[in-house]
C-alpha cells in the first residue's frame, strides 16, 4: 500500500510504502549525493532479511525523521522484526532536497518530518494520486516542476513489477525544450501523453540542461521503489534494484550526477510463489528498467502547479 502526507505551505511531503507482510529488500544508490537511513542492513550479507515499508520523504536530511513516524504507526499496531519480546519497525527511508522550492521551511526548532511520515502511513491504500503529491510535492527537474509517478507491467509468466519514484533530477526529462519525455519508447498508450520522440530531434537534444543553469543552486534526486509479486533472495532484489536504475537512465539527461542522490529501493513480496530462473531473471530486470522509466515520466507529466512554483509544469509546455 502507498501513503501520502503534503503540506502546500511547506512545499513538501513523504511517500511510504507500506508492506502488508514483511517483504526481502534490497537498495541501490548510484547518485553522488544520497540522503539514507537503515540501507545497510539491506546489504545481502546481513541479518534482516525482510522490512515492513519504507519511506520516499522531501526535505532534505531533515526528511529522514519522516521514518519515525512510520516506525509510530507500525509499531501501534504492534508490526515489526521480533528481537528478545520487542517488536522493531524496520522501515528503511530515502530523501531528495527540495529546500529552495518556493515554499516555507521555516519551521522552528523541530521539523514537520516525522508528523508527515505518520500521516502518510495512516493514508496507506492500494489507490493513491500521482503528481504534487507526497515526496513529489517540492520535485523539480531542469526546466519543469518534477512529481510522484507510478507504473506497473504484468510480464506474460503472470509475474507482476511495480515502480513508484519521486523524480527531482538534476536533469531534464524530456528531449531539449521540447514536450516530448525521453522515456517515450517506454510509455503504454498515452500515459504521459503519447508523443513519442521530436521529428526531427531538436538542435539541443545533447545540451546538458541541468537545473542548476536555470534557476541557480536548487538541489536534486530522484528516489524510488521498484516492487514485485516474484520470489527473491535478498541478492536478487539487490540485482532488481540496480536493473531499475536503468530505468533513470532512459527517462532523464543526464542523471546520476555528483549533485544527485539517485537511490532504489527494491521490494519482493513473493505472494506470486514464482522463483526465477535465468531467463525470467533476465526479463524481470529489463522490464524494471522500462517500468522505472515510465513512472517517472509519469510523474513530471503528472505535475501541477502550485504559487511560488520555480518552474513551470509539463502541461504548460508547447507540443508544437
Amino acid at each position: 500500500m502507498v501513503g501520502n502526507a503534503t503540506d502546500e505551505k511547506l512545499k513538501s511531503g513523504v511517500t511510504v510504502v507500506l508492506c502488508e507482510e514483511p517483504a526481502v529488500a534490497g537498495v541501490q544508490v548510484l547518485g553522488g549525493a544520497p540522503g539514507t537511513r537503515e540501507t545497510d542492513l539491506l546489504d545481502p550479507h546481513n541479518t534482516v532479511e525482510a522490512v515492513n515499508g519504507v519511506v520516499l520523504s522531501g526535505g532534505s536530511a531533515f526528511g529522514l525523521d519522516s521514518a519515525s513516524g512510520v516506525q509510530s504507526f507500525l509499531r501501534e499496531r504492534g508490526i515489526g522484526f521480533e528481537a528478545r519480546g520487542f517488536r522493531v519497525p524496520i522501515v528503511p527511508a530515502a530523501i531528495l532536497f527540495d529546500l529552495p522550492n518556493g515554499g516555507d521551511k521555516d519551521w522552528g526548532l523541530h521539523s514537520p518530518y516525522r508528523e508527515l511520515g505518520y500521516e502518510a502511513a495512516q493514508a496507506g491504500s492500494i489507490d493513491f494520486s500521482l503528481g504534487t503529491i507526497g515526496a513529489g510535492t517540492g520535485a523539480t527537474t531542469a526546466g519543469l516542476k518534477g512529481g510522484l509517478g507510478s507504473a506497473s507491467t504484468v510480464l506474460p509468466n503472470g509475474i507482476t513489477i511495480g515502480a513508484l519514484a519521486a523524480a527531482n533530477g538534476a536533469g531534464s526529462a524530456t528531449v531539449g525544450h521540447t514536450a516530448h519525455f525521453w522515456a517515450a519508447p517506454m510509455e503504454i498508450g498515452t500515459e504521459f501523453g503519447g508523443l513519442g520522440f521530436p521529428h526531427p530531434f531538436p538542435p539541443d537534444t545533447q545540451d546538458i540542461g541541468l537545473k542548476s543553469r536555470l534557476a541557480g543552486p536548487i538541489e536534486n534526486t530522484t528516489i524510488a521503489v521498484i516492487a514485485t509479486d516474484a520470489k527473491l533472495t535478498k541478492a536478487a532484489a539487490k540485482r532488481l534494484a540496480i536493473a531499475a536504475h536503468d530505468g533513470f537512465v532512459r527517462a532523464m539527461w543526464p542523471t546520476h550526477t555528483p549533485v544527485d542522490g539517485d537511490l532504489v529501493f527494491a521490494l519482493a513480496t513473493g505472494r506470486s510463489g514464482k522463483a526465477l530462473d535465468i531467463e525470467t531473471a533476465i526479463e524481470l530486470y529489463a522490464v524494471a528498467g522500462a517500468t522505472m522509466a515510465r513512472a517517472i515520466a509519469r510523474g513530471v507529466y503528472a505535475a501541477t502547479p502550485s504559487p511560488n512554483d520555480v518552474f513551470p509544469v509539463w502541461s504548460s509546455r508547447s507540443r508544437g
